[in-house]
């Protein structure tokens, strides 16, 4: 079952809170502990004042969530951060928030923002962004207010297709405040229900009428909404205001234009549309209307006040402002009907509207069946960050003095990600550290300075002597801290080691595979690059390593690229990659992953693997369907072998440009214990999740090693 869901709306005033009332009714039938998250509120009006919608939740079901913990940013705060370049940072935020409900909640149900901003389709891209960050299938809430049948079909397509292009999980799409007749409300189910085709046909739609008691505020909303002195008639306030008439003509003119509902609103000083307004609403010959609105301060005369005084209660509300009658009018206008939490009535109507016209079941049905693997960057990186801190690792760096290296360290310690070892001469890196202004609490150590020095000169001529190394030149060799890095981690002291900003690719292997050396299985050290799409995380290897495996080979790489796969929480289904699909192609290159496939089956047999396969039928399920229609893999493959280096290095700098995939790695597999490589042109944030995933690899070694 799915755990989360995002409600977004496309424009203001579409009734979003009635919807979500509903959605947490339906919610609480199945789970005990669901929760509400708003990533991003509503500025409040004074200081202090609690989020409109939190508070209505909370308040109507009783939910035990800390009020700071229900939301990320105010909309100004968030929109503070986008325009200084920090979008990064604002997703961070909010995540993190996020996981932190979802830790303690069975259902975190997230509220959008409410479009009170003058840029609606920041305001819906923003929506859309975050829920595709948060991996939570959406619920679309279409305003139809004001809109005829094909004017809502028509605004309601192309917000799909907008959620469409990130990639969403569009759950339903509820067309709500419809004022159209009865029977286009179902040419606007079926349209909306098949709209996409494909899959995107298991959406369900539906259409919530126009509740007039819902879209309506009351003489109470008005008068909290322009801070208004009560006068008179407090019984009355949850009275509903259709329409606004100001009253400037005289008694006999006026009375003309009065209609049900009406808010009158008229300068304070007259006091004959005042007693002429009550005596209407007495009067038998005249629409009742809703209440009287006095501008400009002004007091009713001692004797007026008097003779309403005497009136066995007053039939509609009087409210006061000090604003001119222009300035008040200008407010009223921006008015909109709220559900306050103490407003049983419209809360029962509210939840009452939507069981009526929500087919809970199919609903309840759809949310449950759901089971989505996408998964965006952030949040795989968010992933990464969160499970190697949970059990920190000792990873130890030989580049110490490298300023990105330093940078990254920095981000490391105050993110608690592992316990980080410099390798470099201490002054120069305390220097430096000192120049970036960063102090992180970091172990620096001076390889031929280090206590551990001679252990390890010993350890390594005992594994080369047989090479013909003596004991000098084990000595000579330990003092390059690639060198005294990899002894580290062969002699437990850490647990994974991560080089390459400065070194070459051989210059980090090479002391690994004569130290740590392959683990049991495996012939060759292979990497993978782990590609984070826009809705997902697939694994390619080998693309940095080895040039032109053979069928043996192969059939490790997939082995061990398998493994590393499911070390990062992704089902490994595996594609071996070729120019052909299935016995559609011959040739020696194909002969090879044909082989590969054969063996890495009788190695493995507990892993789904396909081959050869085309890249186009590995990962379209419509290509799949037409070139091997009964495979588990084609078409939802999640490991990518590719039969040689070239086409394996060219494809994944391809995808990462041509589809902007986020490509993390090359993590090296294969080994006894986690060593893993730097691209020479790598930034901070590479290697900030090159440590956490090397810190990640070293927890699954310890477990692992628990198990035998």
């Amino acid at each position: 079952m799915a755990d989360k869901l995002y409600i977004t709306a496309t424009e203001t005033r579409s009734g979003k809170s009635a919807v979500v009332l509903g959605m947490m009714q339906l919610l609480l039938r199945r789970l005990r502990k669901p929760a509400l998250f708003r990533p991003i509120i509503s500025e409040p009006l004074t200081p202090g004042q609690r989020d409109h919608d939190i508070d209505l939740v909370l308040s109507q079901f009783s939910l035990d969530i800390p009020y700071e913990a229900t939301y990320a940013f105010t909309i100004q705060e968030a929109t503070d951060l986008i325009n200084r370049g920090q979008h990064a940072v604002m997703l961070d935020t909010i995540l993190k928030k996020f996981k932190e409900l979802q830790s303690s909640y069975d259902f975190v149900l997230c509220e959008g923002t409410d479009f009170l901003g003058k840029d609606t389709a920041f305001e819906f891209d923003l929506n859309a962004d975050i829920a595709a960050n948060l991996s939570s299938p959406v619920i679309m809430v279409a305003n139809a207010a004001g809109k005829n049948t094909q004017e809502i079909i028509s605004a309601a397509e192309i917000n799909l297709d907008l959620l469409y292009e990130k990639n969403l999980d569009v759950v339903a799409c509820i067309v709500n405040r419809a004022d159209v007749p009865a029977g286009d409300r179902g040419l606007i189910t079926s349209t909306l229900r098949g709209h996409g085709g494909g899959d995107r046909s298991l959406l369900v739609a539906y259409v919530l009428p126009e509740e007039r008691s819902l879209g309506r505020p009351t003489v109470g909303d008005v008068q909290k909404w322009l801070n208004a002195d009560l006068l008179y008639g407090g019984e009355r306030l949850d009275t509903l205001v259709d329409d606004y008439l100001i009253v400037a003509m005289q008694v006999g003119n006026f009375l003309n234009y009065i209609r049900q509902g009406l808010l009158l609103v008229t300068p304070g000083d007259r006091e004959d549309v005042v007693l002429a307004s009550l005596s209407s609403r007495l009067s038998s010959a005249y629409p009742d209307i809703a209440g009287i609105l006095l501008t400009g301060g002004l007091k009713l005369p001692q004797s007026v006040r008097r003779l309403i005084d005497g009136w066995t209660g007053v039939p509609v509300p009087i409210l006061s402002v000090q604003e001119n009658t222009l300035d008040a009018i200008r407010k009223i206008t921006h008015i909109y009907s709220r559900i306050d939490s103490g407003d049983t009535q419209k809360i029962n109507t509210a939840i009452g509207h939507f069981e009526a016209c929500i087919d809970a079941k199919e609903l309840e049905t759809r949310i449950v069946s759901l089971h989505s693997e996408k998964i965006t960057p952030k949040m795989f990186e968010y992933n990464l960050i969160e499970n190697a801190s949970s059990n920190k690792m000792r990873i130890v760096l030989p580049e110490g003095e490298e300023e990105r290296i330093l940078r990254a360290v920095d981000i490391l310690a105050r993110r608690k990600v592992a316990d980080v070892i410099l390798l470099g001469r201490a002054k120069e890196i305390r220097a430096k550290m000192s120049g970036l202004g960063i102090n992180p609490t970091v172990e620096v150590l001076e390889p031929e300075n280090s206590p551990e020095f001679e252990k390890y000169v010993q350890m390594y001529y005992e594994l080369r002597k047989h090479k013909g190394v003596t004991l000098e030149q084990a000595r000579d060799v330990l003092r390059d801290p690639t060198y005294y890095g990899t002894m580290m981690v062969h002699a437990g002291d850490a647990q994974g080691m991560v080089s390459g900003s400065i070194n070459t690719t051989a210059h980090t292997i090479r002391p690994a595979l004569e130290v740590i050396k392959t683990r049991a299985g495996a012939s060759i050290v292979s990497s993978v690059f782990l590609m984070c799409l826009k809705d997902r995380v697939l694994v390619f290897g080998d693309c940095a390593v080895n040039p032109n495996p053979t069928a043996t080979q192969l059939a490790d790489i997939a082995i061990s690229s398998a493994h590393t796969a499911d070390v990062f929480g992704i089902e490994p289904r595996i594609a071996m990659l070729s120019y052909s699909t299935g016995i559609s192609g011959k040739g020696e290159d194909v002969d090879v992953v044909i082989n590969a496939t054969r063996l890495a089956k009788e190695r493995a047999p507990e892993l789904l693997i396909e081959g050869p396969l085309q890249y186009d039928a590995a990962i379209d399920p419509d290509v799949a369907r037409t070139k091997m229609p009964d495979s588990k893999v084609a078409g939802q493959a999640t490991v990518f072998i590719f039969p040689d280096l070239n086409t394996g290095n060219n494809t994944y700098k391809a995808v990462q440009r041509a589809a902007g995939a986020v490509a993390i790695g090359p993590v090296l597999q294969g080994l006894n214990k986690p060593v893993n490589d730097l691209s020479r042109g790598c930034t901070v944030p590479d290697i900030v999740n090159t440590v956490a995933i090397t810190a990640i690899q070293a927890q699954a070694e310890a477990r692992a090693a628990k198990k035998q």
